[in-house]
């Protein structure tokens, strides 16, 4: 069974930065691919960034320059590191996987991720 924990959310002002993190458990981790989404209240969840196997990323264009998707594979473990954070940022974040082994294609629709995580709350004051 796969299982996604996330951490690091918390609350930060404007222009701060967050490091949220992601504990992946349950099968190989290095495998598959990670995407990290977000949620805020009203909203429909939407992608933010991606992460392949072979460490392709992909962004949204608002994160696109100030977020960072990596990850290592030695501690299962995904990142999103977070800078000049605004408040239109506040929101769950969710991390996400599939199984789709050894792809190459990044995904950034909700429904070709399987497996989520909680969600970490990330608020960004003015």
């Amino acid at each position: 069974q796969v299982q996604l924990v996330e951490s690091g959310g918390g609350l930060v002002q404007a222009g701060g930065s967050l490091r949220l993190s992601c504990a992946a458990s349950g099968r190989t981790f290095s495998t598959y691919p990670m995407g990290w989404f977000r949620q805020a209240p009203g909203k429909e969840r939407e992608f933010v960034a991606a992460i392949t196997w072979g460490r392709n990323t992909y962004y949204s264009d608002s994160a696109k320059g100030r977020f960072t998707i990596s990850r290592d594979n030695a501690k299962n473990t995904v990142y999103l590191q977070m800078h000049s954070l605004k408040p239109d940022d506040t929101a769950v974040y969710y991390c996400a996987t599939n199984a789709k082994r050894f792809t190459t294609i990044v995904e950034m629709s909700t429904e070709a991720y399987s497996y989520w995580g909680q969600g970490t709350q990330v608020t960004v004051s003015s």
